[in-house]
């Protein structure tokens, strides 16, 4: 079953915002065994996005629109679908009635325009949005589906994993159950990954395909049978032997991130955790922040940008530059001593535009834990944010390395 995606919304042309819900929809689509040959983006008129639909009509079985469903006038999907299909528009008493009760338990008053939510094309059906106020639509037309979903990511990933792909599975006779397990590979390119799973890729079922973003490299297992127990059980070695292809490269499983794989560690061996960051300011301590629950294992962090502050707050020595391997690895035993933590993370480098000591881009991440300290020297390429965004993973990545032991065994 083919499916095609169109993406409406003038600020999507614009750059204004990135088009992460066609990204979404097309990885769903493809972990649910579609094929999606096109894509198409489109802004607020009314003519285009009609004609949009009829293109991805006339070479799809169902067409996905996300985005255009809103109260506002350059909200126009709805209209843009009754005109590509030539149907008339309808308006549902029911859904405006569940509307005024809605804003009348948030204790607000309803703008007129919220009613045009209520409209929809003849003949469709309206899919219950429970995170906003825009249904979803779904209409068959001429052996065809059309589904539309808001924009709103919460909302548009909400319809689309509860209403639109449960029907497009209907659609399509697909019987059983389609399962993806994905293992989360760090520190190895894509290349070295490929190269040890190379084999694989000859088996159909279960299937091997490669996904890499965020400095990660991300290896997906899907298998189809008639349930998912079943499903399951033939993952199962393919999953056993890539593990033990890529050893410590694989540090999480499906919606596992490496924040949560730490945590996990120090609950499993009773320790805490603390950070010293100088060239990321901070980031390293914001990501192992921002889970529930953090304070059990996140102590605090020291923030020393300038060379006085790690000497002072870190009792490191700077007088030979900072950017090295020893500063780093001083800066990590200070945090563990001052902030009185099992395990400390540091972070200094250069990220640039202009080099300061070492190369831009050229970082220095150490690590200390109650077993040794040590210190490792990356270079990330890109931008100054990128080369930041990047480190603060990499640290991330190294400490479970050192916490696991696999750091001090490779020497």
């Amino acid at each position: 079953m083919i499916i095609e995606v169109i993406a409406v919304g003038t600020e999507l042309l614009l750059g204004q915002i990135v088009n992460g819900n066609a990204a979404f929809i097309g990885s769903a689509l493809a972990e649910n065994g579609f094929d999606a040959h096109y894509q198409q983006v489109v802004g607020d008129n009314l003519g285009r996005v009609a004609d949009a639909i009829g293109l991805a009509l006339s070479r799809a079985d169902a067409v996905i629109i996300t985005g255009g469903l809103g109260p506002t006038r350059d909200d126009l999907t709805r209209e843009a679908i009754c005109a590509a299909t030539g149907r008339e528009m309808r308006h549902s008493d029911t859904y405006e009635e569940a509307l005024r009760e809605r804003f009348a338990r948030l204790g607000r008053e309803i703008p007129a325009s919220n009613f045009r939510q209520a409209d929809y094309p003849d003949g469709a059906e309206m899919l219950p949005n429970p995170k906003g106020t825009a249904p979803g639509l779904a209409l068959e037309h001429a052996g065809k589906w059309i589904f539309a979903i808001p924009g709103v990511p919460e909302e548009m990933e909400h319809l689309l994993v509860e209403e639109v792909l449960p029907r497009l599975r209907r659609a399509a006779g697909l019987e059983g159950a389609l399962v993806n397990r994905v293992l989360r590979t760090w520190g190895r390119p894509e290349s070295w990954v490929g190269e040890r799973l190379d084999d694989l890729f000859e088996s159909s079922n279960p299937s091997i395909a490669f996904l890499a973003s965020g400095g990660e490299i991300k290896v997906r297992i899907t298998a189809k049978a008639a349930s998912e127990a079943e499903a399951l059980a033939a993952i199962a070695p393919m999953e056993e032997e890539v593990r033990r292809r890529l050893g410590p490269a694989v540090f999480a499983v499906d919606s596992e991130t490496i924040e949560s794989v730490l945590f996990a560690l120090l609950e499993e061996k009773g320790w805490t955790i603390g950070s010293a960051e100088s060239m990321t300011a901070g980031l390293v301590a914001a990501r192992l922040t921002a889970l529930p629950g953090a304070s059990k294992y996140f102590r605090g962090g020291i923030v020393a940008y300038v060379d006085d502050l790690k000497r002072d707050l870190l009792g490191v020595d700077v007088s030979h530059g900072v950017v090295n391997e020893r500063v780093a690895v001083e800066m990590a035993r200070g945090a563990r001593s001052r902030l009185a933590v099992d395990v400390a993370i540091a972070v200094t480098g250069s990220a640039g535009p202009e080099p300061m000591e070492q190369p831009a881009g050229t970082v220095v991440i150490g690590v200390a834990t109650p077993e040794d300290a040590a210190a490792r020297t990356l270079t990330f390429a890109g931008d100054r944010e990128r080369v930041r965004t990047y480190s603060t993973t990499a640290a991330l990545q190294l400490a479970r390395l050192a916490m696991t032991g696999a750091w001090w065994r490779r020497g």
